[in-house]
């Protein structure tokens, strides 16, 4: 098994070098031996999977911040591969309090962590622009006090909230990039042209979550538009409950059961489970 301070440097690395890598969301130990036996390079936590597999909404409210570290650790120990986690607004307001959920994910295991703008309130969803920026110079001066370089992803989260608001969101980005992000983030562009005017506003790496995009985008076009990072969010999970409830609705209203060909193999998982996938 790899050590924390080799998992950081390889995950620094591959978002150094020029094509983009595909970063992959399990959601529990099974789901990340799955995706490490199928040849990804790196790893992401889900809020939105973590909370399915809990069986509650998505969100601060729902799921806690001592759920999202306990995810961490299952997740991080699980995989010799590096592991980023989503650790939604960090679960507090104030900066240094913010910046506290980043030390705990570290010793979680994992050698990544974002910190958002989204306060948590539906009714004034995204925080003031000072404050955001303070947030996150807050996270980088904990990120930077490890004893490894744990990469810094800062979200700006408008779109994910009905503010539509592109000046404002590459603004974020780029004050965010001004106070030492390692990763720059904003969820929910759903276009290439958009993707693209953003990424080449700022000069650090983009993650692009393709769980919200239009599904037609390729690495390809993402690669060609300088997008560093791909992940998918939370739609592995959703993918997969689709599934569950696509069976479970043949086997309760058509009593027929043909979902059974769509198995994974027993064995390939057992080889997998067992190391030898």
């Amino acid at each position: 098994m790899a050590t924390q301070m080799e998992k950081a440097q390889v995950f620094k690395a591959l978002h150094e070098r020029e094509c983009p890598f595909l970063l992959p969301n399990p959601w529990d130990a099974g789901t990340t031996r799955i995706l490490e036996a199928m040849g990804f390079e790196a790893l992401a936590t889900t809020s939105l999977g973590l909370a399915n597999m809990l069986g509650r909404g998505d969100g601060t409210r729902a799921v806690t911040a001592d759920d999202v570290i306990e995810n961490c650790r299952v997740i991080a120990s699980a995989t010799s591969l590096p592991v980023n986690a989503d650790l939604e607004n960090c679960y507090a307001d104030a900066p240094r309090e913010a910046a506290e959920m980043i030390r705990r994910a570290a010793e979680a295991g994992v050698v990544g962590g974002s910190i958002e703008d989204t306060t948590g309130d539906r009714d004034n969803p995204i925080y003031d622009f000072e404050l955001s920026v303070e947030r996150v110079e807050a996270a980088v001066e904990v990120a930077r006090a490890l004893p490894f370089p744990f990469t810094l992803t800062a979200r700006a989260e408008n779109h994910l909230h009905g503010r539509h608001d592109l000046e404002d969101t590459i603004r974020r980005l780029q004050a965010f990039e001004a106070a030492g992000a390692d990763v720059l983030y904003a969820p929910g562009l759903r276009d290439l042209e958009t993707i693209t005017t953003v990424v080449s506003a700022v000069a650090k790496p983009v993650n692009i979550v393709m769980g919200m995009a239009d599904p037609d985008i390729t690495v390809d076009q993402l690669a060609a538009a300088g997008v560093r990072r791909i992940s998918v969010g939370g739609a592995f999970s959703r993918v997969a409950l689709a599934a569950v409830m696509n069976a479970a609705r043949e086997m309760k209203q058509d009593g027929r059961f043909t979902f059974i060909r769509d198995m994974v193999p027993y064995g390939e998982l057992r080889d997998i489970f067992e190391g030898k996938g």
